[in-house]
């Protein structure tokens, strides 16, 4: 195999233009914004970020801020903080100083049907409506019995309206462009013991005209039944499972994230582990259809990656493998009629009981002609992780293909799962030009190419804005931090624009965590300028590990 590396000039990338946003001006003299923000940007770059406020919650690694909403009418930010099963309402009126109202506790409400949240219940997501309608996804103790969405007055005290049960483990909800329905990814992961695996379901829930809560028969659910034995497109993952259970099927595929088209009647949700997106039908609370997503093809020219956290750096390489795309989060948008579908192609593996997915280069018997043969040094393939349950031959004696785990990229697709639009490798050649020294860093620690081997920068977030007449996804990069931006308007024909990083590698993340900035982003949230507070549009992002909510102003050059 002869390595190819790929040049930074490509897709307009502006070889060198690294800035360092603290050095054209005066940073914000808050604590979590960074001196010196690192910043990459195209030579004909349209717009910049630019970190303007944010609040800390002073907690490392617990998930104190990982999903935000924005609600114009209050002015409020509303933010995840996960294990406490609250959210937190920020006063964001003032965006260089977002200052904390009060939180919305969940534990110890009832519901519709008369179940009460227990106090270890788990907070996993956020939606808010125009008026002000408040949900709140929560997941049960233990996770595998069913949830709740739980329901607010944005304008309120924290007071909960009530709620109402929902699918095992609702880990993301969204509410559809038309006011009317929620809709949550009820992913079903199994327990720790891997003895109770509970089945996947999408729940649609009818919701009030008013801030009000819905009577429990307002919840459909949306199951995986009829794709149970044969029934299941091609190339769906599906492997593991408990021995004997009924519904296979529907026990291992696990929604992760909600997406819904503008007209407010078909919702997209993707299945991460399974490698695939449901399509469901919103009025008949069915799913119609599941699109498997295929592998990118680490072999070709632009697709590389760097495998290796023992290979002394930056070393982005096209290898004879590939990187099943496996999304996290979905958004959708709208051109000339057609909706396209964004993903951020995180990846993840089961890890549950007995039973580990990843597994090592040495781990698997490849065949004679597997082009990746021979390529098992820590330098080379020895230390990436690979699937087991992709890429074995037909007779089950050795593995045709290496299969790792996400893409490193985000990706654009139609409606029926054709992809029109990848990033390739620019998400690593990208940070490895805007800060060499802390190329695939983790988001706990500053070891340069620490996550190499492990899904590099772990793109997991992405939202969708309109700046200026042109359409922009925003990626969130979970790893080594910072967003990425690109110009999506024309989908197949989509470029890069600007990364920016409100991160200092120069402070040890979990000793000094008021200076590192933020450390893994996880959602974000679009405020066009029509609803801003400062009248130019903004980006909300949480960041998990540094548990900060920061604002960036958007500006058009």
């Amino acid at each position: 195999m002869s390595p190819v590396t790929r040049p930074l000039a490509r897709r307009g990338l502006a070889v060198g233009a690294v800035v360092a946003l603290g050095a054209a001006a005066a940073a914000p003299a808050y604590a979590a914004i960074v001196g010196a923000p690192i910043a990459y940007s195209a030579s004909d770059a349209a717009l910049s970020l630019t970190p303007i406020g944010t609040h800390e919650t002073g907690v490392f690694d617990e998930s104190a801020a990982e999903i935000v909403q924005f609600h114009a009418a209050t002015q409020r930010l509303f933010t995840v903080d996960a294990l406490a099963g609250q959210v937190r309402v920020l006063d964001a009126s003032d965006p260089t100083d977002p200052t904390e109202l009060l939180d919305l506790v969940t534990a110890g409400v009832t519901a519709a049907d008369k179940s009460v949240i227990p106090a270890g219940a788990v907070a996993n997501s956020v939606a808010v409506r125009e008026d002000g309608l408040v949900l709140v996804a929560v997941e049960s103790d233990p996770k595998t019995d069913r949830g709740w969405l739980v329901f607010f007055d944005a304008a309120g005290d924290g007071t909960a309206l009530g709620a109402v049960r929902v699918g095992a483990q609702p880990d993301m909800v969204t509410i559809t462009p038309d006011g009317s329905r929620a809709v949550t990814a009820d992913e079903g992961e199994p327990n720790d013991d891997y003895d109770v695996d509970p089945e996947g379901t999408i729940s649609v829930v009818s919701l009030p005209g008013t801030v009000a809560v819905p009577k429990q028969a307002k919840v459909r659910t949306a199951t995986f039944h009829s794709y149970e034995g044969s029934r299941l497109p091609e190339g769906v993952r599906i492997f593991a499972g408990i021995d004997g259970a009924n519904h296979p099927v529907s026990r291992n595929l696990e929604p992760e994230y909600v997406t819904v088209d503008a007209a407010s009647t078909t919702a997209y949700v993707t299945l991460q582990e399974n490698n695939a997106i449901a399509v469901v039908d919103l009025h008949t609370a069915r799913v119609t259809d599941i699109l498997p997503l295929g592998a990118k093809d680490h072999a070709v020219a632009g697709n590389g990656i760097d495998a290796s956290n023992r290979d002394g750096g930056v070393s982005i390489q096209t290898w004879p493998i590939h990187g099943l795309y496996m999304p996290d989060a979905i958004a959708s948008y709208t051109v000339d009629g057609e909706t396209y579908l964004v993903t951020a192609n995180e990846g993840d593996a089961r890890e549950w009981g007995d039973y580990e997915e990843p597994v090592g280069y040495d781990d698997l018997v490849l065949c004679d002609d597997n082009p990746a043969a021979g390529l098992g040094d820590n330098e080379l393939l020895g230390r990436l992780d690979f699937t087991p349950e992709s890429g074995l031959s037909a007779d089950g004696s050795c593995y045709e293909e290496l299969y790792a785990f996400g893409a490193r990229s985000f990706s654009i697709w139609t409606t029926d799962g054709a992809q029109v639009f990848d990033s390739g490798d620019d998400f690593e050649q990208i940070t490895a030009a805007a800060a060499p020294e802390s190329f695939n860093a983790s988001n706990t620690n500053n070891e340069l190419d620490n996550r190499s081997d492990n899904k590099g920068p772990e793109p997991e977030g992405v939202t969708i804005g309109e700046v200026e007449g042109r359409t922009y996804a925003f990626v969130g990069l979970e790893r080594v931090g910072g967003v990425m931006v690109y110009d999506v308007t024309d989908p197949a024909a989509s470029t890069f624009v600007t990364y920016v990083s409100n991160r200092d590698f120069g402070f040890d993340p979990e000793d000094e965590l008021a200076s590192a900035g933020d450390l893994g982003p996880e959602g974000l949230a679009f405020i066009p300028a029509a609803d801003s507070p400062s009248g130019a549009p903004l980006l909300a992002v949480a960041n998990e590990v540094s548990g900060t909510t920061t604002l960036f102003e958007i500006s058009i050059r």
